[in-house]
């Protein structure tokens, strides 16, 4: 059930839209996110395990969000546990963008109470939509005691993940998410039964900017076969205060690329080497224009962090004004096992 006044225990569901909110915009037209975030709780098949008041943020595929739109849901979330009486808050969010949200909320994220993101792969006017299970059990893992204390979770097809080092792995499977580094925090099932692992140990939050901040530009550039420096080139040109390298293997990319980062960092840019393999850490290991000539030329490893959530970081610490040494501390903090 949903509830409209606050003399009792309850579930805050921020909703933004995403596909467990979409449904075709004519008949057999494309999918669009359009339905309220009362009309998804309605839509799911039992009670809720716990009441839940629902803000509506965004009606949005989470393919439009931009990093000032993710700050904007992080305050929203301050808000709603700013009131005692809530015991968590569950984020209805597009699958796109899930990862990148969900790990920013998470570094700026300083209260114990938990906070679960989830969403779906199938529309909410298809056959079989997912959305309803998925947020029956995100429900359940946002209102347990089991959840306090673990920082942000993703909640999905049965799965709960934390959000460092989780991807949206499959396009269009129901359990589209991993975590091959990080791995799992535990499941919740359909009746809202919830196993969890031991809780890591955690990290101190960063600042949350303000709402209208704004964030500096930082770009994602990726290594292939025979890619220059034009990309990174017109990154500067354009004003970036950043760049994120997805670079190959365990991160590398070529001379032009090294010469053209030199310059970029002398020039002032932060630039953090990703990877476009899966799993495993960026590790500067070989020359001749790999990682270890990265690293040379001032690139920061992202250890186990991927191209999406280094560029969610490294906007993050950019608007709060971080030194580029103390970036490179942070990054190799978060970007290892707890």
């Amino acid at each position: 059930m949903t509830v409209t006044d606050l003399r009792g225990p309850h579930v805050v569901l921020l909703a933004t839209g995403g596909t467990i909110s979409s449904r075709a915009s004519e008949a057999g037209g494309a999918a669009v996110a359009s339905d309220t975030g009362e009309q998804v709780v309605a839509s799911m098949a039992a009670p809720a395990s716990h009441p839940v008041r629902v803000v509506d943020v965004f009606r949005k595929g989470s393919y439009l969000l931009t990093v000032d739109d993710m700050v904007v849901i992080c305050a929203k979330i301050k808000e709603a546990l700013a009131e005692p009486l809530v015991l968590g808050v569950v984020v209805s969010h597009g699958t796109d963008t899930m990862e990148e949200t969900a790990y920013l909320v998470d570094l700026t994220h300083d209260d114990p109470r938990p906070v679960v993101f989830t969403g779906a792969q199938q529309a909410a006017d298809s056959e079989s939509p997912d959305g309803p299970d998925n947020l029956s059990r995100a429900i359940a893992v946002a209102g347990s005691r089991q959840a306090r204390n673990r920082g942000v979770l993703l909640v999905f097809a049965g799965m709960i993940f934390p959000a460092a080092g989780v991807r949206k792995s499959h396009t269009t499977r129901l359990d589209a998410f991993s975590n091959p580094d990080f791995g799992t925090a535990g499941r919740v099932s359909g009746s809202g039964e919830i196993r969890m692992q031991e809780a890591p140990s955690g990290i101190e939050p960063l600042p949350l900017p303000g709402s209208g901040t704004g964030s500096p530009r930082v770009d994602l550039i990726a290594v292939y076969p025979g890619a220059d420096s034009t990309l990174l080139r017109a990154s500067r040109q354009a004003g970036a205060a950043g760049i994120v390298l997805q670079g190959t293997g365990t991160g590398n990319a070529n001379h032009a690329l090294c010469t053209e980062i030199a310059d970029a960092v002398a020039a002032g840019v932060v630039v953090v080497t990703s990877t476009r393999v899966d799993a495993g850490a960026v590790v500067p290991r070989y020359g001749d224009g790999g990682g270890e000539n990265l690293r040379a030329a001032g690139a920061i490893p992202s250890g186990l962090l991927r191209p999406s959530q280094s560029l969610i970081l490294l906007s993050l610490l950019l608007t709060l004004d971080t030194p580029r040494d103390r970036i490179a501390e942070i990054f190799a903090r978060r970007g290892q096992l707890p």
